[in-house]
């Protein structure tokens, strides 16, 4: 991989991270338009470190607060009420799900699952899936001629079966195309959450899965044509990309609705079929350097 390479799957990797797209998709995409080699699950793993650097930046606030009480409620009982000693263990049982078949489908995440037929599909379905929660979320807030409006939840209103439906949301996004924030989002959305709530817990719960995978792939980042440096170098553009887009879109999301990023799921995936459809992309496109 060249250094041009890197910068440009570091920027992809952090324009795409936080945004309901599906940044291993459009790193896979990427490489496969411009005739490079699929740069690899090991290194989409370790550019998502720079990105997740930036959560916890942007975060770190909320993250000290939530890692203090959770730590003191160990000890002090009297703290397991409190909201943030249970956000902090609600983060790791959403982070169940995603271990564990992380760990079981690590052979289909790094071969089948990366091919351009599959990530056609996740991008369209789950491009309808974030449409109609977002829709059906709309709906609650705006109220109409016969309905009123409805509240919907927050992260105090979380609990532990909640949290696992979150977990298991997030680990759909081990398939490509998927997208981790826009399947735990939808999936909030579903559950009847704000939208910042949904966008603010996806983030969190991703940092614990996020670390994990980057250290577990660090054994076999320099392989093949990925070398050590050009993969330090993109994960350092992915964070300086990836907290610029984080917050910008914590204050999108405040206003604004999420039917932008579904056209262009949809309307990226129809141009995926059509262009393996007629022969002008092969669905394998890259997939040598595996």
């Amino acid at each position: 991989m060249s250094w041009f390479e890197s910068f440009i799957l570091g920027l992809v990797q952090g324009l795409t991270e936080f945004l309901p797209i599906s940044s291993s998709a459009h790193l896979r995409l990427t490489a496969a338009f411009a005739g490079w080699e699929d740069p690899g699950a090991a290194f989409t793993a370790i550019t998502q470190i720079g990105t997740e650097t930036a959560v916890l930046i942007y975060f770190r606030k909320d993250i000290a607060r939530i890692v203090s009480a959770w730590f003191r409620s160990l000890t002090d009982k009297s703290m397991r009420s409190d909201h943030d000693a249970q956000m902090g263990w609600l983060v790791i049982v959403g982070s169940i799900p995603i271990g564990v078949l992380g760990i079981t489908l690590k052979d289909q995440i790094e071969g089948p699952f990366r091919d351009l037929r599959l990530i056609a599909t996740t991008l369209i379905v789950m491009g309808i899936i974030l449409g109609i929660a977002d829709r059906l979320a709309a709906r609650d807030e705006a109220g109409g001629r016969h309905r009123v409006v409805r509240d919907r939840k927050t992260l105090k209103d979380l609990g532990v079966k909640d949290g696992l439906i979150f977990g298991f949301c997030q680990a759909m996004a081990l398939i490509p195309g998927v997208s981790r924030s826009g399947a735990t989002i939808s999936g909030g959305l579903l559950m009847g959450y704000t939208r910042e709530s949904a966008a603010r817990y996806s983030f969190l719960l991703a940092i614990p899965a996020v670390l994990a995978s980057g250290a577990y792939e660090l054994k076999d980042a320099g392989e093949g044509h990925v070398s050590w440096g050009p993969t330090i170098f993109a994960t350092i553009i992915a964070f300086a990309v990836g907290y610029a887009v984080i917050a910008w879109f914590m204050k999108f999301i405040t206003t604004k609705s999420f039917m932008p990023f579904v056209i262009y799921r949809i309307l990226l995936g129809i141009l995926l079929f059509i262009l393996i459809g007629t022969d002008v992309l092969s669905p394998h496109a890259g997939e040598s350097a595996g």
